[in-house]
């Protein structure tokens, strides 16, 4: 039996959507499940691309975690094939559990529901907003309710281009999550409470105007800037057609938002003048993980 699934990276929280929002974009990790070769002992794990040095050949790979959530990995040889850069902001994590969970479903005869495997993601991953948008595809708003993670999908495509200007240093989440303080300025709650509203109409209705007034936010972007330098940097000197830049999950990595028509000169300055990052223009992934 052989099984080849691939799960897509992913931003959250587009600036004030905190822990809520999040998107898919055109960026796959893939798995191959099979059966273990004969004569091989237990688990084989194999992993190729971004992360090589990181990642555990063994139970307590996080891909093995997730497919062990729904049915057995002994004796099968899991082949992981990493494109999404490790630690950056864009959803690695969330892309291995979500490869871990969809193909642990396939291999038992189960059609993946997105809906059914979010809460079992949760136990792995504490926050959804980036394994909601892994899960479902497109862009997702998720949230709590009676201890249940749930999610809607709400757009399929942006009126904004978005290119990541990705560093090579790395953040660690539970790292930049505990630079948030406990407590914040009602003022500044009520700032990014309203931004927040503006960033749900604007993706609802496809609305550049509406959403490049929406990347503002009070409530984590400050906290976590001095591990982000170029999110001050871009504020204070906006790359050529952007309209705005938001923090990709907890960073490194940053979102420029541009026109449509000005995004690849968008994308060429932003080249120029960060020599050492990738700068990668990205389409939102219209699929959910799945086989392919």
């Amino acid at each position: 039996m052989n099984v080849r699934v691939r799960a897509a990276a992913t931003s959250a929280n587009l600036g004030p959507g905190f822990d809520c929002a999040g998107m898919a974009l055109e960026l796959w990790n893939e798995l191959e499940v099979s059966e273990a070769v004969s004569g091989a002992n237990g688990t084989v794990v194999e992993v190729e691309g971004e992360g090589i040095s990181e990642t555990p050949r063994d139970g307590n790979h996080l891909g093995l975690r997730a497919f062990a959530l729904i049915t057995e990995v002994e004796g099968k040889r899991f082949r992981f094939l990493n494109r999404i850069p490790f630690a950056r902001g864009l959803g690695s994590s969330s892309a291995t559990i979500a490869l871990g969970l969809v193909a642990a479903c396939l291999w038992e005869g189960v059609e993946p529901d997105p809906a059914e495997l979010l809460p079992l993601a949760a136990r792995l991953e504490p926050h959804a907003d980036n394994i909601a948008a892994c899960l479902y595809g497109g862009v997702t708003l998720a949230w709590e309710e009676e201890g249940l993670w749930r999610c809607r999908r709400i757009a399929n495509s942006l009126p904004l281009d978005l290119i990541a200007v990705v560093p090579e240093h790395s953040v660690e989440t539970i790292t930049a999550r505990a630079g948030l303080p406990a407590e914040v300025l009602h003022a500044d709650a009520a700032f990014s409470s309203g931004r927040a509203a503006l960033l749900g109409a604007s993706l609802a209705t496809s609305d550049a105007q509406l959403l490049a007034a929406a990347f503002h936010d009070r409530l984590h972007e400050p906290y976590r800037s001095a591990a982000a330098p170029l999110l001050g940097q871009l504020q204070e000197k906006p790359a050529r057609g952007s309209v705005g830049v938001t923090l990709s999950g907890s960073g490194p990595t940053i979102i420029v938002w541009a026109r449509h028509e000005e995004s690849q000169a968008c994308a060429e300055d932003l080249t120029k003048r960060f020599p050492d990052c990738r700068v990668l223009a990205f389409a939102v992934a219209t699929s959910g993980a799945g086989a392919f």
